[in-house]
């Protein structure tokens, strides 16, 4: 290699410093400057591929090891003292010994990094080896090389199944329409396919794809860690430029599938690509508890400054005081002491070497290995695992599982949190007509049977894949079907298990159609081919299949799975016939009658949807017209079938091996409703996609251009080219709010005047809907002419192509376009709750903690969901705010809060509470949220039990979680399962994540991650509780350990002229705090109980104990110290007394107090513990025969050990003498009773509630249970059973309304200037009020 200036060196530096900061990137191919020196590389600035994640050296390791540990003021504490040690004027001890402490837990410290970034190493090195191909110019192929060898600007190519690299850019793939289908898994946690697309305009669709013949330049912008977004564009040799985006980007880690290769051009390698940006390692938060622990540390300096005050100042007027010079006081080398205040200066610094360990050294060492046990038990335990979905809980951040147990408020996202997350198409509303689907109902209702008749659906004989349909009657054989008995849970498991592909349960793809909608297909498919000019119902359920971005594959692909999640073979227990009506026919003979249905429906006047464990079909609110048929003889009932013709034009492709892969759960679900009308999604490329119709006829729709659903315009289009018309067509879905306003004409003018109430009709519906919890989406068309398409079409391509304001110039081409749009239609999804919600919220609320639900739903959809998880209580007074402007939201919130307050501050309701809720839209929470509101809105929302905000966006949800924890001083959690939940969960004192459908974005950003929202209930009303209480009280425990001991040395001062002379042997000393103390107080952190798990599960008032200052009080703390102080007395000056005026050396003196105290730390220590196990036994005993074994053996060969002190056979004299044993029991007992007794008479005069709930845990188990369940009986809680959504109660049902409350409807949000609607039980009563719980108070 040629030799090069330094100046060359650095101008190099410079230039790839500069090169690396732009904005705008221009990158060339590597091809021509193959085989030439670096420095003639075009691309030579940019990083290479390899990577580098540890953060030492070997030869450097020690020095940075030591520099990183040195962060930590304790340790230069430490080492400052031990260093002080060597001044011989101020020495206390050996210097040498003195570094032992400091030396083994910085080794321990320092072992445990090296081997941490020896794993890394490790990692990288084999992600550095991993092959891949990349193409030579000489060898005109592409080549095996290694990931590293990977630089910008070359081309690599990637086969199925291998994970990208680099960034790549992709030019090419095997597929003849430029499709690439990757797999995020291991950036986003997504398993769902997504498709990208080759740079557009770009000609590189040739079989054989020539890496040398692209002579274009690629101009990106600098890298960042945004996954959802690129900006780049090509520029071709003519200079004309091809603008592309993230839909061309294939990012590192993502991996290849169903596509045989693909050919991409490397834009970022290395430590620049996506993923290693986004890549930021472990969490790191500091715990309220830990910040208490540093505040008492200073308190601790602050105390050892004043003792070795005391030492100096006596250490002074002692030698003030001696009447001349005595022999054992060394002179300097003039032969003269050192003056008294001088001396004194000296003393001060011997006397904080002497009593260090007033500082506890081995405490913050102790922490670590407490929190990695209580992470130990928490993440093992069987009781936070999910058996379907095969995960068990996970701990990111390892330095605040105490926290968990100081929990004030949770802020909770609904979908996919408290909902499951599996999109049940319900209803759907065309044209005005609403059709409610009443026979899906029942087969739902029969799901949610406790038995197992869903095996009657999920266990099915397969039959043949059919591909059309004509509609006729019959009467379906029960014989067609098998029902195998089974468990309850492993029916219901087969029902709920997850498939290889993500929202592909048989509860989500299987939809009964609706009677009437079939026959009214049937009629517009009969019309011919011209009816697609005119007819609505056809082109509804074309939209429902073509508007969505799911990726069609089949089902027959080899696909090689990040993790399998119970692993279920849905190809043989779930192949499912075709004829979803065959299988209601069945169903209702299996079931047998269905009186009881509608009695029980008649019985419960108090819901519209009795869908209990007893009915299941619903009452049709949005078509009163329609009435309900009451089924006699069920024998009798006439379903439609679906038959096939027998010929089969294009056998290849059925709808039996398709397979659906949806980035969101609706998504699927409207395909598969599509489907199960006939209407198939068959195919979808770039450029097109094929629907089958009922009629088997397949249509190729040409996709002209996809505007993406974001935040702002909460709708997503397709624009098509229709393959019957001609013409260009736009359909639209998104929520109701969004497409409403952008209504035009009615779908046709021809149409009856009623009909031209479309609108008006279905957003009737969308509210029905939403009040009955569905999720609602509107569609709509729009017929663009040619002039209307060519003028779009080049404002779009001119926004492609932009750099800057790329975003927000697509945008404003989807608006531009997004007008006068014509209404088709409404579908209404159903998410149901998790399993064991309102248990949850019931128990979390018990607890003392508020839980707060923010969402993006409609009012109506979360004010349903509220009720069925028991976040609003139908006595609950709820206050719904909406506003349009800041004065009015001003004049509610004042209002508002001051008839609180009223009530409040009335003596009356002295011992009340009264029971608010509060339900705000995202618009208002806008207001509220604001400076001059902040604060009312604040002190209105911590008065309410409960606060629901809908239609939310994103960076509202952080915005509360931060406004609550900042202005309210409270512990946070926020829980969420996608990645819009990101921002709050990182705002919060704890993020946990749900491992939902929705990929890990939340999980991967979150401190702790479960998998169902019913495990944070152990999570932090027992593990919380117990991480808090051990935690807290170890912690307190070491610092009155060490207190008590150093005391001991500061005592004898008073004796010894505070020479800073110690009576104990200094290698006792440091073997006392290492080795005899050290493990009981861990074994405490780790496994103490002082109320057992099922005794705080069934009292979770329990849980409030932990809030606000919690265990670790600052009263605490001072009389641990006190305490501390008095046994150091006790254990001092009873050895002092007994052996006053004899002759026994200061070692001899000293070892039977080194031996009380260890006896008198110990036994406090067993005073504290709540739960002996066979561990706790062995570590404390085993303590006890350490100090003797190892006090004997040194005793016996250390003769001058630590000189001059001679320590020889003193402890086997000391053993000898019958007094010893008589000073170690009494000094013990005197020390260790004012603790004894206060315990005794606090537990016995006034129990606190663990102390109650532990003398209930002596009881026998089943005493026990019977004890809370009647005490949960008398509080009004009992046992909640799984709620399926239902409506809240309405004075639409002939309810009065002063007995039941309402949910807000849509008049009620937007139709007036504001609302402030509030709900009561009793018109005349306006606050429930309720007893406060004793226990809890």
């Amino acid at each position: 290699m040629a030799w090069r200036s330094p100046l060359a060196v650095v101008r190099d530096a410079l230039r790839g410093k500069r090169a690396r900061e732009k904005e705008l990137r221009s990158l060339v191919s590597n091809l021509p400057y193959e085989g030439l020196e670096k420095a003639k590389q075009p691309n030579r600035f940019f990083p290479s591929n390899a990577i580098k994640t540890t953060k030492y050296t070997v030869l450097l390791f020690i020095p940075m090891n030591l520099f990183e540990q040195f962060h930590r003021l304790a340790n230069i504490y430490f080492v400052g003292l031990a260093i002080l040690n060597f001044v011989p004027v101020v020495n206390a001890f050996q210097p040498e010994v003195a570094l032992i402490p400091i030396c083994i837990i910085l080794s321990l410290t320092a072992l445990k990094d090296a081997w941490e970034d020896f794993r890394r190493y490790q990692s990288d090195k084999k992600l550095n080896n991993t092959p891949c191909f990349i193409y030579s110019r000489k060898e005109k192929q592409f080549m095996e090389r290694r990931w590293k060898d990977v630089r910008v600007g070359d081309f690599v190519k990637v086969v199925c199944n291998e994970i990208v690299p680099a960034d790549l850019l992709l030019l090419h793939t095997s597929d003849p329409n430029g499709v690439c289908h990757i797999e995020t898994a291991n950036l986003d946690g997504e398993t769902n396919l997504k498709q990208r697309r080759v740079v557009p305009g770009l000609c590189i669709s040739d079989p054989d794809f020539e890496p040398e013949s692209f002579n274009s330049i690629v101009v990106c912008e600098k890298p960042n860690n945004n996954l959802n977004h690129f900006k780049c564009f090509v520029e071709k040799p003519e200079k004309e430029k091809v603008g592309t985006g993230i839909e061309s980007l294939l990012l590192r880690g993502c991996t290849v599938r169903n596509t045989d290769h693909a050919v991409g051009f490397v834009v970022y390698a290395g430590h620049e690509t996506k993923s290693m940006l986004n890549n930021k390692g472990p969490r790191y938060k500091r715990s309220k508890l830990e910040r208490k622990l540093n505040r008492d540390v200073i308190f601790c300096v602050i105390l050892l400054v004043v003792m070795c005050l005391i030492g100096a100042v006596g250490h002074f007027l002692w030698l003030q005081a001696l009447p001349g010079v005595p022999p054992y006081l060394v002179t300097n080398s003039l032969g003269h002491l050192d003056s008294p205040s001088l001396s004194g200066l000296y003393m001060f610094f011997t006397m904080i070497i002497l009593l260090q360990i007033l500082i506890p050294i081995s405490l913050y060492v102790s922490i670590e290995l407490v929190k990695i046990g209580q992470i130990f038990f928490i993440t093992n335990d069987v009781d936070l695992y999910d058996e379907e979905t095969d995960s068990r809980m996970q701990c990111k951040a390892l330095n605040i599982t105490e926290d968990l147990g100081q929990i004030e408020y949770i802020f909770s996202d609904k979908t996919g949190t408290l909902t499951e997350n599996k999109m049940v198409f319900r209803r759907c509303s065309i044209m005005g007509t609403e059709y409610p689907h009443k026979e899906n109902a029942i087969r739902l209702a029969v799901l949610d049977e406790p038995e197992s008749e869903e095996e009657v659906i999920f266990n099915q004989r397969p039959r043949p894949p059919r591909t059309g349909w004509s509609l006729d009657t019959e009467d379906t054989n029960p014989e067609d079907m098998q029902h195998h008995h089974g468990s309850r849970r492993k029916s219901r498991v087969s029902g709920n298990a997850q498939s290889d592909v993500a929202f592909s349960s048989p509860l989500e793809t299987e939809v009964i159609p609706d009677r009437k909608l079939l026959q009214q297909i049937s009629r517009a498919e009969c019309g011919g081919g011209g009816g697609w000019l005119i007819d609505p119902y056809l082109d509804f359920f074309v939209a429902l299949a073509i508007c969505n971005t799911v990726v069609v594959s089949m089902a027959t692909a080899q696909r090689r799975r990040v993790s399998a999640l119970f692993a279920v073979s849905w190809f043989s227990s779930s192949c499912h016939t075709n004829n979803p009506l065959d299988t209601v026919s069945t169903l209702v003979k299996k079931v047998g009658s269905l009186r009881h249905i509608f009695t029980s429906w008649q019985r419960k006047p108090k819901r519209n949807r009795a869908f209990s464990g007893e009915s299941v079909i619903e009452e049709d609110r949005c078509n009163p017209s329609v009435k309900m048929e009451r089924i006699g003889d069920t024998s009798g009932l006439q379903t439609c079938s679906l038959h096939v013709p027998s010929k089969c034009n294009k056998p290849a492709v059925t709808s039996g091996n398709l397979s659906y892969e949806a980035e969101s759960p609706d998504e699927a679900a409207l395909v598969h409703a599509a489907k199960a009308y006939g209407f198939t999604l068959l195919a979808r490329t770039p450029d097109s996609v094929t629907v089958r119709l009922p009629s088997g006829k397949d249509l190729v729709f040409e996709v002209l251009d996809t505007l993406a659903f974001d935040s702002n315009r909460k709708r997503m289009s397709v624009l098509v080219r229709h393959p019957i018309t001609g013409e260009y067509v736009l359909y639209s879905k998104g929520a109701d709010f969004a497409i409403m306003e952008l209504l035009g004409t009615p779908y046709a003018e021809h149409l009856s005047g009623r009909q031209k109430n479309i609108a008006a009709d279905t957003q009737h519906h969308v509210d029905c809907y939403a009040k009955e919890g569905l999720r609602t989406l509107c569609f709509t068309k729009k017929v663009l002419s040619d002039k209307q398409y060519e003028r779009w079409t080049v404002n779009r391509q001119r926004a492609l192509t932009a750099i800057d304001n790329r975003e927000e110039r697509i945008m404003d081409t989807a608006v531009q376009l997004e007008t006068n749009l014509s209404l088709l239609g409404a579908t209404g999804i159903e998410d149901r709750l998790q399993e064991s919600v309102p248990d949850t919220i019931m128990a979390l609320r018990e607890a003392g903690i508020q839980v707060w639900v923010l969402t993006g739903d409609k009012p109506e959809t979360a004010v349903n969901i509220g009720y069925a998880c028991r976040l609003l209580e139908e006595e609950d007074l709820v206050i719904n705010m909406s506003c349009k402007n800041k004065l009015t939201c001003t004049s509610i919130l004042d209002c508002t809060l001051e008839e609180v307050k009223r009530y409040s501050e009335d003596p009356r309701n002295v011992d009340t509470t009264p029971d608010i809720s509060l339900v705000i839209d995202g618009r208002t929470l806008t207001m509220a949220l604001s400076s001059d509101l902040q604060d009312r809105f604040v002190d209105l929302a911590k008065r309410c039990r409960s606060v629901l905000c809908c239609r939310v966006t994103p960076l509202q949800k952080s915005g509360v979680v931060k406004v609550v924890r900042e202005k309210l001083n409270v512990m946070t959690l926020a829980v969420g399962d996608g990645a819009n939940d990101v921002n709050m969960i990182q705002a919060a004192d704890i993020g946990v994540g749900i491992s939902g459908q929705e990929g890990m974005q939340a999980v991967m950003a979150s401190d702790f991650a479960i998998s169902r929202f019913k495990h944070l209930k152990k999570l932090l009303l027992v593990h919380g509780h117990w991480c808090h209480m051990r935690l807290a009280n170890m912690i307190i425990y070491f610092f009155y350990k060490n207190v008590a001991y150093v005391n001991l040395l500061f005592w004898y001062q008073f004796f010894c002229g505070f020479s800073g002379t110690a009576m104990i042997d200094y290698w006792l000393m440091i073997f006392f705090n290492l080795f005899f103390t050290s493990a009981p107080p861990i074994m405490f952190g780790i496994m103490d109980k002082d109320v057992s798990a099922e005794m705080l599960l069934g009292v979770p008032e329990l849980y409030r104990t932990g809030q606000g200052a919690g265990e670790y009080k600052f009263s605490k703390f001072w009389l641990s110290v006190l305490d501390a102080f008095y046994q150091s007395l006790v254990c001092f000056f009873i050895p002092y007394l007994a052996y006053q005026d004899s002759d026994v050396d200061i070692f001899t003196f000293g070892t039977p107090l080194n031996t009380i105290s260890l006896f008198t730390i110990l036994l406090h220590l067993s005073i504290e513990i709540k739960a002996w196990t066979v561990v706790h036994w062995v570590i404390m005993l085993g303590s006890v025969v350490l100090y003797f074994v190892v006090t004997l053996v040194y005793s016996a060969t250390c003769i001058t050990c630590n000189p001059p002190s001679n320590p020889y056979w003193i402890l086997q004299s000391q053993m000898a003498d019958p007094i010893f044993y008589l000073i170690c029991i009494l000094a013990t007992v005197v020390a260790l009773l004012p603790r004894y007794m206060f315990h005794v008479l606090r537990n016995s005069i006034a129990p606190s509630p663990l102390v109650q709930a532990r003398h209930l845990d002596q009881l026998d188990p089943s005493l026990r249970d019977q004890w809370i369940k009647e005490w949960r009986s008398f509080r009004g809680g009992g046992h909640v059973k799984r709620s399926r959504l239902s409506t809240p109660p309405s004075p639409t049902l002939e309810t009065p309304v002063d007995i039941y409350p309402q949910s807000p409807t849509t008049s009620d949000i937007t139709g007036e200037e504001f609302t402030l609607n509030v709900i009561t039980e009793n018109s005349k009563r306006p606050v429930h009020m309720r007893n406060r719980d004793p226990l809890a108070t």
